[in-house]
């Protein structure tokens, strides 16, 4: 009897070993058939714009997203949260937001033929820790009764004399117009640059303010003659039907792209990013993949007036009433990090303070 005990104690901890590994492999499948099942979305895009992308993305995987809207304060929240964040994918706009994520070391790289396939080098992060998702122009608004047509061809016409007192714009500070003179840096230099925004500087018709829409109301009031704005606010207020008012503004100017003899018309993005902290990793990507997707880069495009970003994607009837054009592919990896000197170059001329500064 005493030499059975020996193998009695084996069979039993072989038994008992064999249920633990068990007990973990089910709990393992149910995490993972979890993971499957549901994503964390933190989203700086406003809820009516992409709550069609995503009942779409569940209507085709059965993948539930759920939604964290966020105006302002996302990177901190993660940052705050760290491993513990539950956040597994971020939606943002402007590439230096999607930046300063990946600076701020919250992302992780991915690894996708799809998104590779989709999304042209120059919207991606070359590492692989963003993918643009959607492009926009940053054009010119042009008075239709005082502006001529073809007196404006590029972004550098914007300093000469004759438009003197004519030009409204936000806020040079604002990550849409920052993002645009890091661009100009990347062109010219930064004494070209500054030298460029001294010029416009001094052909503003007032200080910089309110939004993209509020210059379209300037030149409507006969405040200038010239604004800049992204190309998806003239889309919103040509369609407005809560407030008709802004159809005015729309119809009183001439939507312009710009530098199309040269290297074309300035774009930004809206993008997605996977975070490092992601417990839905799979999923998170998925829902990615599917954003650059044929079906929901037309929904981007018929609903926001955006550009999509994967070839051969139609822009909306509207979009394409206002022509074609020649886009800049300046990588946006260069613009982001040309952000900071285009920041202090504002402040540096004094661009806020306005004309006669």
């Amino acid at each position: 009897m005493e030499t059975k005990k020996p193998q009695i104690h084996r069979l039993l901890t072989a038994g008992l070993a064999a249920v633990a590994a068990a007990t973990a492999a089910l709990t393992s499948a149910t995490w993972a058939k979890a993971a499957d099942t549901e994503v964390n979305l933190y989203s700086y895009r406003q809820p009516f714009l992409i709550k069609p992308l995503l009942d779409a993305f569940t209507k085709d995987t059965g993948i539930k997203v759920n939604v964290v809207f966020a105006k302002k304060g996302m990177l901190e929240k993660i940052k705050a949260a760290g491993d513990n964040s539950p956040a597994d994918a971020v939606l943002t706009v402007d590439i230096g937001r999607l930046y300063a994520l990946k600076e701020a070391g919250v992302l992780q790289s991915i690894k996708s033929d799809a998104l590779n396939k989709n999304i042209p080098a120059h919207f991606r992060d070359p590492d692989g820790m963003w993918y643009g998702l959607t492009a926009r122009g940053r054009v010119l608004l042009l008075s239709k009764d005082r502006i001529k047509p073809g007196s404006i061809k590029s972004y550098e016409d914007l300093t000469k004399p004759e438009f003197k007192g004519k030009i409204c714009t936000r806020s040079g500070k604002h990550p849409y117009n920052v993002a645009l003179i890091a661009s100009m840096i990347a062109h010219h230099g930064e004494e070209g640059a500054k030298k460029w925004l001294e010029g416009v500087k001094a052909n503003l018709a007032r200080k910089p303010q309110g939004n993209d829409r509020a210059q379209a109301k300037a030149i409507y009031e006969g405040v200038c003659d010239i604004a800049l704005s992204n190309n998806y606010y003239m889309g919103k207020m040509m369609t407005n039907e809560k407030k008709p008012v802004q159809k005015k503004w729309a119809a009183a100017v001439t939507l312009t792209y710009m530098n199309q003899d040269g290297r074309g018309n300035h774009m930004n993005i809206s993008g997605a990013a996977v975070t490092k902290s992601a417990k839905h990793k799979d999923a998170a990507v998925k829902l990615v993949e599917f954003l650059s997707s044929d079906e929901a880069q037309k929904i981007y495009a018929e609903d926001n007036h955006e550009y999509p970003v994967k070839p051969g994607v139609p822009r909306s009837e509207l979009v394409q009433s206002w022509g074609d054009f020649k886009a800049d592919t300046l990588s946006l990896e260069k613009i982001a990090k040309l952000r900071p000197a285009a920041s202090r170059l504002v402040d540096k001329v004094g661009f806020d303070d306005g004309p006669g500064s």
